[in-house]
């Protein structure tokens, strides 16, 4: 008979706070969100609405602001702040590297001048507005982009087209890495340009290295805020930025204007092979620093939408453009002055300007800085999450502080990037170092987004497009990529490094979920239903608890993952009232909250998938206990009624094991070393990348982790031969000794078997030894058989024999004793 449940025992909840799910499905402030959010697009339509009548303009704007290149004045300016910062840091040393590399301002002349702004406004044109801004954002995956998003597009295309998303990405996340170490340390060093404040940075040469560090901690300690609020902060000191850049390129370029026939082409391809260039080739490395930052417009298009990047790229590319050739115009106009002729270090960046301005430049340039960091870091946040989806990065905890899915933060890869950022700050120090290094990967980045692209034009049915773009960018790039070579040895070998590092973690991690699902199977009722009834009815079996719970990854309803089955029969068989496999999936809506659940016709084998909206805490425990309970009223789930009292202070369900499942190699498996090793390297990131268990608040009850073996293909070993014991001779120190007989005590039986005989043959042998005393050589050598039968006899049967050493007598005939 059942023991019923003592009231008084079960009064756990007046002892603890368990959560327990409320009975609505939407908090007060979720409500709210939702109305405004109503509200807002209710106003929005109406507002369209009115504008469509106004005639085909207002019908254009109406189509506009319906599709996916909508155009919001809030989001333009978050664009700025999230987009643009990596670009727009550009002309502090893009100029400058200019000048050194010509070998001071004195050997620039006017060909010289007009061949670089040449170089630099076509490299923005082509890279920048026509290879990324007109063809790459048109290219987007549900509104992603990037060179992940783009390869799940054209992944079906070929197996081979992994090799330059892989590397393309792998060198995106290095460069991120690079990005806020270079462009923070050279603003933060254009503090010491300020006359008041020279001799403090004179006096302390780490006091820049320390502002560093210290403004690189903040910005990602800020990161879990979410971009939309970072970049709206951001986003209006960048549109002073780029209006202080086009302000005063316009102040210096209105002393020359005829700067501006550098716009013809012909300039920049005629200086790139002039004997007057004194970098050669390397002068692409140069022109190439005011590309930096055109990735992360494709990559950051899921953050502010590829509307509001149209929308604001014009502004962005007309304050370039004056700030270069205004830069232009000041070195022709102070081509031969001496007070410029042997200046080191020379920046026309800031010697353009008055002095008076120049305090607002350097603290401009420190806040750009910051911002272009920003660009980089929710770039890689997003291609992570996008790697993730690919199978090429391990499983991450995500949060989306925003209002959409496209602004997340991924808490691993923030602080990640955060310590190799310290470090390159640690190994490099100054952003001279930092900068031989910056630049080198994003080559790669570029090469391999303009291959994916060809074959997305390719499969499109836009071939002539596609070899032309193919020809053109890949032409342009590859001498970005040389000339950027010669920077490997002082500082881009760190940058290959990174690159391979991470391009190891993609690989590694593909190649050994491929090997994994090589072996996976699933099973069908009909396969599992059986054994499953069997073992929920054998009452010889103690329940291991009531309900035992997997979290699996299969969203599939009908089926069941083998890696549950037999661990359910593994070893002793985990009997149970009602077994669980639960699937969590996040969803595009912020407040999803809603489950289904599959009984196969039964009451104790339950698949649950539970959808969960991408803002909504993913606190499996709660909603499950929700679930068991519907069930429970519904009468699926028969009455699980608690004897004593448990921490979840839930006496109507019963007891719960959570059970995770990892994959381990057996040693007999049959699969390549390359193969091994991707195996063992992706079951140790997973051990560093974290663990459901904390994503899904599943520590406090302590849930059972088992590996199970991975059954690739296995070899079979050949059997084993059995072979018979090998017989020998005894050795000297093998013979038994034994007492006397006439001296030795009577023996006591000490075993069961053979004791007794042994004492009654001893008896004989001392009752013959005094009625017949020894008079012949016969006798005594029958009295001695006598004697070392009973002990051969005491041997075999595990009786003991006790003997003194003075009573001891050795058997010499060694061959007379084995034969007996």
């Amino acid at each position: 008979m059942a023991q019923k449940p003592d009231e008084t025992l079960l009064r756990a909840d007046t002892f603890t706070n368990v959560p327990k799910v409320s009975r609505r499905t939407l908090t007060k402030e979720e409500r709210e969100e939702l109305a405004k959010q109503q509200a807002a697009e209710t106003k929005e339509a109406e507002k369209l609405a009115k504008t469509a009548s106004k005639g085909a303009i207002g019908r254009w704007w109406r189509r506009l602001q319906s599709g996916p290149n909508k155009i919001s004045l809030g989001m333009a300016i978050v664009a700025l702040g999230v987009v643009y910062g990596d670009i727009g840091t550009s002309p502090l040393y893009t100029a400058q590297t200019f000048l050194s590399g010509q070998g001071g301002i004195a050997n620039t002349d006017r060909e010289a001048v007009l061949g670089m702004l040449s170089l630099v406004f076509w490299s923005i044109t082509l890279i920048t507005t026509v290879k990324y801004v007109l063809i790459a954002m048109r290219i987007d995956n549900k509104g992603e982009g990037g060179i992940f998003a783009l390869y799940s597009l054209i992944r079906r295309h070929g197996a081979w087209l992994a090799i330059p998303a892989m590397l393309g990405g792998a060198a995106f996340l290095a460069d991120s890495v690079l990005t806020p170490a270079v462009s923070i340390s050279s603003a933060v060093e254009g503090l010491k340009t300020l006359p008041p404040l020279e001799a403090l940075f004179k006096e302390n040469g780490n006091l820049t290295l320390m502002i560093t560090v210290v403004i690189i901690v903040v910005l990602f300690s800020v990161q879990s805020r979410g971009t939309e609020s970072i970049g709206r902060v951001f986003g209006s000191v960048v549109l002073v930025w780029f209006t202080f850049l086009a302000v005063v390129g316009a102040v210096n370029l209105s002393g020359d204007w005829s700067v501006l026939a550098a716009l013809n082409p012909v300039y920049g391809v005629k200086f790139l092979f002039s004997p007057h260039n004194a970098a050669g080739i390397a002068v692409m490395g140069t022109v190439f620093l005011s590309t930096t930052g055109a990735e992360a417009l494709y990559s950051d298009m899921g953050h502010v939408g590829r509307g509001n990047i149209y929308f604001t790229w014009p502004f962005i590319k007309v304050a370039l453009v004056f700030n270069y050739f205004g830069q232009g115009a000041w070195i022709l106009k102070n081509q031969n002055n001496p007070e410029y002729q042997h200046m080191e270090g020379l920046n026309p960046f800031f010697q353009m300007m008055d002095p008076n301005v120049r305090y607002v430049a350097v603290i401009l340039s420190v806040t750009a800085g910051i911002i272009a960091s920003q660009a980089l870091i929710t770039g890689a946040f997003t291609m992570v999450s996008e790697a993730t989806g690919l199978n090429w990065m391990p499983h991450l905890q995500v949060r989306y502080p925003a209002r959409t899915r496209g602004q997340l933060y991924i808490p691993v890869i923030n602080w990640v990037l955060c310590a190799a950022t310290l470090i390159v700050l640690g190994i490099f120090r100054d952003s001279e170092h930092i900068s031989a290094a910056y630049g080198l990967a994003l080559t790669i980045t570029m090469i391999t987004t303009t291959i994916l692209l060809a074959v997305y034009m390719w499969y499109d049915r836009k071939r002539v497009l596609a070899v032309v773009f193919t020809i053109v960018f890949l032409a342009i790039q590859l001498m970005f990529f040389i000339a950027s070579m010669a920077k490997f040895l002082h500082g881009g070998w760190f940058t290959m490094l990174l690159t391979l590092a991470i391009l190891f973690i993609m690989y590694t991690w593909n190649e050994g979920t491929r090997l994994e699902r090589a072996q996976r199977r699933h099973m069908m009722p009909k396969d599992f239903l059986p054994a499953l009834d069997r073992l929920h009815g054998d009452f010889r079996i103690p329940y291991f608890a009531d309900n035992i719970v997997y979290l699996t990854s299969d969203s599939d309803m009908r089926r069941l993952d083998t890696d549950i089955f037999f661990s359910i029969f593994a070893d002793h068989p985990k009997r149970a009232r009602a077994w669980w496999a639960v699937s969590v999936q996040t969803t595009d809506e912020p407040f999803t909250r809603e489950y289904s659940v599959q009984n196969f016709g039964t009451s104790y084998l339950f698949r649950v998938r539970i959808r969960l909206g991408f803002k909504v805490s993913q606190s499996i425990p709660v909603y499950l206990h929700q679930i068991m309970h519907d069930l429970s009223d519904s009468g699926d789930l028969p009455q699980q009624k608690s004897v004593y009292p448990k921490v979840d202070a839930d006496p109507e369900i019963g007891t719960i094991r959570y059970v995770l499942i990892h994959k381990d190699l057996m040693p007999e498996s049959k699969i390549s070393t390359r193969g091994a090793m991707s195996l063992q390297a992706k079951y140790a990131i997973r051990h560093v990348a974290g663990s459901p268990i904390k994503w899904f608040g599943l520590a406090p009850f302590n849930p059972l982790v088992e590996v199970q073996p991975l059954f690739i293909s296995t070899r079979r070993p050949p059997r084993l031969k059995r072979v018979a014991l090998r017989s020998r001779t005894p050795r000297v120190n093998d013979i038994v000794t034994v007492s006397k007989p006439e001296e030795r005590p009577a023996a006591k039986p000490t075993a069961k078997n053979g004791g007794s005989g042994s004492t009654k043959a001893a008896s004989a042998a001392r009752d013959g030894s005094k009625t017949k005393p020894a008079g012949s050589a016969q006798k005594a050598t029958a009295a001695k058989d006598g004697a070392a039968k009973p002990a051969a006899a005491d041997a075999k049967g595990g009786a003991k024999v006790d003997a003194t050493k003075n009573d001891a007598v050795k058997v010499d005939d060694s061959a007379k004793l084995a034969k007996q």
